[in-house]
């Protein structure tokens, strides 16, 4: 089962298909030195060329410089580098710092955005951002409010801004964008509030929109064509969506789209994930609630899907399908395929043919799954693709409401927004996860717009009869679908991995610790704490022939909403604030970057 080679990772790429990307971000991705996108390359694998740190010297680590965001909410995402500069962006109110790494990180120039601070209780699980890309001598931010930006890199002048939603309706953001050939690709967020969610297109030069394609509802909106659309296989059809809500249901159906993009050049296809169904009370939404769930394969230029895959029909547990989409080209019962790894919220994770759809593993990737038994993998069966669920699990019983416990993992998935990485030598994916189970009550509730829109209280907790933790850091083998080694953690695993060549890979904890372990054995090999807990992804770049390691630091999130925003009552927060209360005897807010870098001989 050996690697033939890793999309998007190779120049010769840049090469092949100038035409079918963007020059710039080609160019960026080539060179390990800089970082231009939050997902370091096209193929969201998070894996870095360089090798000055590695396994044999990382414990020699010592921190090189700091930098104060004067933000104290959680940090997602990490720091670009292009050339000498380094570009930092922080929560809400989404400032964006130029530091010039020739003049020890001095500040070039500052973006403060002013936002009306009305946006910040519409925003769900924190105001986080998960960071900038880079294109074409642009710095792209989407903000909180929705307003989408595109700066100079050079002086932080403005552009163009376009805004991309209505915070009034509950629409808001916390993701990255896709800056794709002459396109910038982004999502929104607003699932909680009843959003009929998309992703769209706008030209990366004006700022004018191109197109956009909804979640749900008319085949148009969706940008859907009924027969050569296909979902494991078969066309979609008609109607496909609308037939599985329940009248206008789908209106203020969620599935929304604020993870992570990747994009294939060679297939001319962009992967993201579309979210939960809106509400949370499954009773209110009789269907599959289709496309809510969903692996989507898009083309970029026209937004045409081109496949798709609903991973949880008819969510009952606030599911998010959202999680990142890692292109690989590996070995598959013998043949080369090129794949998509996708690990998903609900506890699987599942390996599909990126150019067709084609569902080729789906397994658990944390052993206490237990809301369904596996996913159905027998092409004439009924339920081909579908997750066998377990009643006992389900939130909707006999047609009534009911407060299921015991069921594994917990909404926030067995791993949320925090990005895996894979590496091309190990042909392994690192992976950051939740080990948390919970209770889930459902009640009923009327959608205004503006207003939360959930219908449901829950409580979360350690997954019983485990190591006592809520999270595990694993090594996964996406064709065999297992696990390959699993390290065990306090709290879940909330900031995001980085493999590199160095056969180091990095991750952050909630505690606030930076830790470095063997790609091959997963043996820790170096850990320090940070002044906050990390939520962000660890990022690496090179400056002046040395190679450094970054990472934000600043509690937050969903697992760290009640440190961030002073919550105290356990069923808030979506029931994090009680799961995770005992994270305040070990990290406190803050807002800080760390550099980090071997010493000088």
């Amino acid at each position: 089962m050996r690697a033939v080679h890793l999309l998007a990772l190779g120049a010769g790429i840049a090469a092949a298909t100038p035409a079918l990307a963007n020059d710039s971000v080609l160019k960026g991705i080539a060179n390990p030195a800089e970082q231009v996108l939050q997902t370091v390359d096209y193929a969201n694998t998070r894996y870095s060329k360089l090798d000055q740190i590695n396994a044999g010297n990382v414990k020699n680590l010592q921190v090189a410089w700091t930098f104060s965001t004067g933000v104290l909410r959680g940090h997602e995402g990490s720091p670009l580098v292009v050339g000498n500069i380094m570009y930092v962006h922080t929560p809400f109110p989404n400032i964006v710092y130029a530091l010039d790494l020739d003049q020890g990180a001095k500040i070039v120039w500052k973006y403060e955005p002013k936002q009306d601070p009305s946006v910040i209780p519409v925003m769900c699980c924190d105001t986080v951002n998960r960071g900038l890309a880079y294109a074409d001598g642009a710095i792209l931010l989407h903000q909180a409010d929705t307003t989408l930006v595109s700066l100079d890199a050079k002086s932080g002048k403005v552009n163009w801004s376009v805004k991309n939603g209505d915070p009034s309706k509950g629409e808001t953001n916390t993701a990255t964008v896709l800056p794709v050939k002459d396109k910038v690709i982004v999502g929104i967020s607003g699932g909680e509030f009843g959003v009929n969610c998309h992703v769209t297109a706008y030209d990366l030069k004006s700022g004018k929109k191109v197109w956009r394609g909804h979640s749900q509802g008319p085949d148009a909106d969706m940008i859907m064509d009924p027969e050569k659309t296909t979902s494991l296989g078969k066309p979609v059809g008609k109607d496909s969506s609308l037939k599985t809500w329940e009248g206008d249901q789908w209106k203020t159906g969620g599935g929304c789209t604020w993870g992570w993009f990747s994009y294939d050049p060679k297939l001319d296809l962009f992967y993201y994930g579309s979210g939960n169904p809106s509400t949370w009370n499954p009773k209110q939404r009789p269907g599959d609630n289709k496309w809510s769930m969903t692996v989507w394969a898009r083309n970029p230029d026209t937004g045409m899907a081109k496949w798709v895959y609903q991973m949880t029909p008819h969510d009952e547990w606030d599911y998010d399908g959202i999680n990142e989409m890692i292109l690989t080209d590996q070995k598959i019962d013998g043949k080369d395929r090129p794949l998509l790894t996708h690990f998903d919220r609900n506890g699987f994770g599942y390996t599909l043919d990126r150019a067709t759809g084609e569902l080729l593993v789906a397994e658990k990737y944390d052993p206490v799954v237990n809301w369904a038994t596996k996913v159905d993998m027998d092409k004439g069966s009924k339920t081909y693709g579908r997750p066998l669920v377990v009643s006992k699990y389900s939130t909707e019983q006999n047609g009534e409401d009911v407060n299921s416990k015991g069921i594994c993992p917990a909404a926030l998935g067995s791993k949320d927004q925090q990005p895996a990485a894979f590496s091309p030598k190990t042909n392994l994916f690192y992976v950051p996860t939740n080990h948390v189970c919970m209770d889930y009550e459902p009640f009923k509730v009327t959608y205004t717009p503006g207003q939360p829109y959930v219908g449901a209280t829950l409580s979360m907790y350690p997954a019983p009869g485990s190591h006592g933790g809520m999270g595990n850091f694993i090594a996964w083998d996406g064709v065999k679908g297992k696990i390959a080694w699993s390290n065990p953690e306090q709290f879940s695993a909330w900031g995001g991995a980085l493999a590199t060549a160095g056969d180091v890979v990095f991750y952050g904890t909630l505690e606030g610790y930076l830790k470095a372990v063997d790609s091959k054995t997963g043996k820790e090999l170096y850990k320090f704490k940070t002044p906050s807990g990390i939520i962000g992804n660890v990022m690496t770049y090179e400056h002046k022939g040395k190679q450094y390691v970054g990472v934000l630091s600043g509690v937050g999130g969903w697992a760290g909403i009640g440190l961030a925003a002073g919550l105290t009552d356990p069923n808030a927060g979506l029931g994090a604030v009680g799961g995770y209360a005992a994270l305040s005897s070990y990290t406190n807010l803050g807002g800080q970057l760390t550099v980090f870098a071997l010493p000088n001989n």
